[in-house]
């Protein structure tokens, strides 16, 4: 079996939250990023953070710390996917989830490796699908990379230009993101 990481998705903007740092937001008196680490680090042997500003705040959470590839800074979702993949081993698999998401499914590696085993490329989906919780070979680098330099941005879209899987699961509100500052405090 080859090895299996993860990369939390920090590295927005923040526009719906105001600008703020979406994962450096307190829920429950932790940041938001540390509630996908305490569900994530069970499930992969690494868990990296892919962020592209308060780099310091995030490397202090004890992970290390990815940015976008250089001309792709806030490029969205697959730009951070792309950071991740450019730091694992050329043999493993990336988990990849957004930091906003605080109640992720314990068994969400084990169900994406399930769906991506046959094609290297698997994301979720519960009421609706959930494209930045996904899973991918480390052999996705290149297509993607490509994909992003040639100015595609859409994670849905490229995802099923790929084989690719998805993996059911029934709790649509395991994959809810908390987008507003009042989300956190509802």
């Amino acid at each position: 079996m080859d090895e299996l990481h993860a990369v939390i998705l920090a590295g927005g903007r923040g526009t719906r939250m105001g600008g703020a740092d979406k994962g450096l937001q307190l829920l429950d008196g932790r940041p938001l990023v540390s509630h996908v680490i305490g569900r994530l680090a069970p499930q992969a042997r690494r868990v990296l953070i892919s962020a592209n500003r308060n780099l310091d705040a995030y490397a202090a959470l004890g992970h290390p710390v990815v940015n976008d590839p250089h001309g792709l800074e806030f490029a969205g979702p697959l730009a951070g996917m792309l950071a991740g993949l450019n730091a694992i081993p050329d043999d493993a698999w990336l988990l990849t989830a957004p930091c906003d998401c605080p109640h992720l499914p314990l068994d969400l590696a084990e169900r994406l490796l399930a769906a991506a085993l046959p094609c290297g490329l698997a994301f979720a989906q519960a009421a609706r699908e959930h494209p930045t919780h996904a899973l991918l070979h480390a052999r996705l680098r290149e297509p993607l990379a490509t994909h992003l330099q040639a100015g595609g941005r859409a994670v849905l879209g490229w995802m099923r230009s790929q084989p690719h899987g998805v993996a059911r699961f029934d709790d649509e509100t395991a994959f809810a993101n908390l987008n507003h500052l009042t989300d956190l405090h509802g």
